[in-house]
């Protein structure tokens, strides 16, 4: 279903992001994760694109697994770095024929291989890929006439790479006045900066949906990857104090990163939200967990949980 379908259709949504396995038993493993998490009926599930590109194939196969093997809605990642013009239009090719209906547009993590050389790359920025992905919505070769929907990445604590926010909200609105349909957030643990990002959305003129990003802390080695998945990444001293009294016990530690995400998301809901887009790291607990805390049966309505 297209991005703009779903967000007109429901005033909050729920949806999950997963990144594709590198050998055959993991990806057995987050397929269980994925059926466990089905019945939650989320809004639609990301598959990420790895750094320079380089599980294109994996995201490929994960992206079309979900859509034959499953009812969910997936939304490939696709990202700037180290693609040419020809190569990004022959994914749009394959994604458009084989039905998929939107596309989340990044600017993307460089490969660690020595000799990359940025500048050489097509696509400078991401407004440049989702510039790109309406031109060839406007070529007719997608099956909707509307074309993929395009979704963005959105930095309520800032971009590691602009440290000037002025400036970060100008890239985001350049991005939104390419074409972009919705934002989704980088994870942060303190509500006041989404808000305060969203306030400065709005003073910028961008009126699209904004869909926060919330990932549980649910191990400490987890909290120092997320810091370095998300740049540098703000944690409140409410949190750390919180799991310092844990004394590295990972049940106790899993615990206060599920009680803490689930207060965050009550407290978004509250403030009216768009939506929250959950990065799982490829489990299912702790989204279980954190929508049983919220009441929620599924995605779609209140109560108990899934069976």
């Amino acid at each position: 279903m297209h991005i703009q379908d779903i967000l007109s259709s429901h005033p909050t949504t729920f949806s999950f992001e997963f990144f594709p396995p590198k050998t055959p038993e993991a990806a057995e493993s987050l397929f269980q994760t994925i059926l466990e998490l089905e019945p939650y009926l989320p809004h639609f599930v990301s598959v990420t694109y790895g750094a320079g590109g380089s599980t294109r194939e994996l995201t490929h196969e994960l992206v079309m697994r979900i859509k034959t093997q499953t009812s969910l809605d997936p939304i490939p990642h696709l990202t700037c770095v180290c693609h040419k013009q020809a190569e990004v239009g022959k994914i749009l090719e394959r994604y458009a024929a084989e039905g998929i209906g939107n596309i989340l547009a990044l600017c993307g993590d460089p490969p660690r291989t020595p000799g990359y050389r940025r500048e050489e790359d097509d696509f400078q920025h991401a407004a440049d890929l989702v510039k790109f992905i309406r031109k060839f919505n406007e070529s007719g070769a997608h099956p909707d006439r509307r074309g993929f929907g395009i979704g963005v990445a959105g930095f309520p604590e800032g971009h590691p790479a602009t440290p000037n926010r002025l400036l970060e909200i100008d890239y985001l609105k350049a991005k939104v006045d390419a074409g972009a349909d919705y934002i989704v957030t980088q994870l942060f643990f303190e509500n006041r900066d989404f808000y305060d990002f969203r306030d400065r959305c709005e003073l910028a003129g961008i009126r699209v949906p904004i869909v926060a990003g919330i990932m549980p802390a649910t191990s400490l080695s987890g909290l120092k990857r997320m810091a370095e998945l998300a740049g540098g990444a703000r944690f409140p001293a409410k949190l750390l104090r919180a799991l310092s009294r844990c004394q590295n016990d990972p049940e106790m530690v899993a615990q206060v990163g599920i009680h803490y995400a689930s207060e965050q998301c009550l407290d978004l809901l509250e403030h009216d939200v768009r939506g929250i887009h959950f990065y799982t790291l490829n489990r299912s607990d702790a989204t279980r967990k954190i929508f049983a805390s919220l009441g929620l049966r599924n995605s779609r309505g209140a109560g108990s949980q899934p069976k």
